[in-house]
């Protein structure tokens, strides 16, 4: 049999079992992007949100995309943190109270796309002071990663999405502090599920309903995607969500400069 499959977000989302109204997707590998599906089209209509065609008929889904997330703990680890470990930069970010002492992280390292479509938006710490040092730096970055990655949940809710809780993938995964402070920040559970192949796994559910092996698509997620733990937002969540508020402000606040140096790197 021939079937035909989807590109490699959409089948993603079938790989993580998101392809019924109301569940909603974190990938949070390189980029992070965050995934819904729903029976009609209804576009973000300042179009800050990318709308396709579902990899299921009669289905639309939503995606938000943010260019640079756990690449940007990855720069701080190549350039930075070389000679750490990711266990030992885990401890340092353990060490740090939820916020980071008032330590930001803009995460735009490649621009951005959603929801500032700007190519030349920049990384930036802002808050710093003489209290501050590298474990600050490493939890602000993951902090600012899970803050972008909760304006992608804010696009999706702006459409009605609003899950109760959703399924997390990707690097962050791998780090128990960085989950919990993500699932902090997004104010709901995160669960992770019984793979991290995203969109093999997804383009291998399709290939099985073509074939007949099961009547439907979100059958066969029922039968093949599994919950394996789930995160619930602590004490914490509070705070994070006082401060995504001044997270929001950055990019306003930061944008001119941003363009400013994109000029000047420009004419050199």
């Amino acid at each position: 049999p021939i079937v035909g499959g989807a590109g490699d977000q959409p089948a993603a989302m079938v790989g993580m079992g998101v392809v019924e109204e109301g569940l909603a997707s974190l990938a949070i590998g390189t980029s992070g992007v965050a995934h819904a599906m729903s029976p009609r089209y209804a576009p973000e209509p300042n179009g800050r949100l990318h709308t396709f065609c579902g990899p299921i008929p009669g289905m639309w889904f939503h995606m938000g995309v943010m260019l640079s997330a756990a690449g940007g703990l990855r720069w701080l680890h190549d350039d930075i943190l070389v000679d750490k470990g990711y266990d030992e930069i885990n401890r340092m970010a353990e060490s740090v109270p939820p916020g980071s002492l008032g330590l930001l992280f803009a995460p735009y390292l490649t621009g951005e796309r959603n929801p500032h479509p700007d190519p030349y938006a920049r990384g930036a710490f802002v808050g710093f002071t003489l209290r501050h040092g590298l474990p600050h730096m490493v939890r602000a970055t993951m902090e600012g990663i899970a803050y972008g990655m909760r304006d992608q949940l804010e696009l999706l809710r702006s459409l009605g999405v609003n899950p109760a809780e959703a399924v997390v993938t990707g690097g962050a995964t791998n780090s128990a502090v960085w989950l919990q402070l993500t699932t902090d920040i997004m104010g709901v559970p995160l669960y992770t599920i019984n793979t991290n192949e995203g969109s093999a796994f997804g383009a291998a559910i399709l290939g099985a309903v073509g074939a007949g092996a099961y009547a439907s698509v979100p059958e066969a997620c029922r039968q093949m995607v599994r919950k394996v733990d789930t995160v619930q937002p602590s004490a914490a969540a509070a705070d994070y969500q006082r401060l995504y508020p001044t997270f929001q402000g950055l990019y306003a606040a930061l944008k001119d400069t941003y363009h400013a140096l994109a000029r000047f790197e420009g004419s050199m």
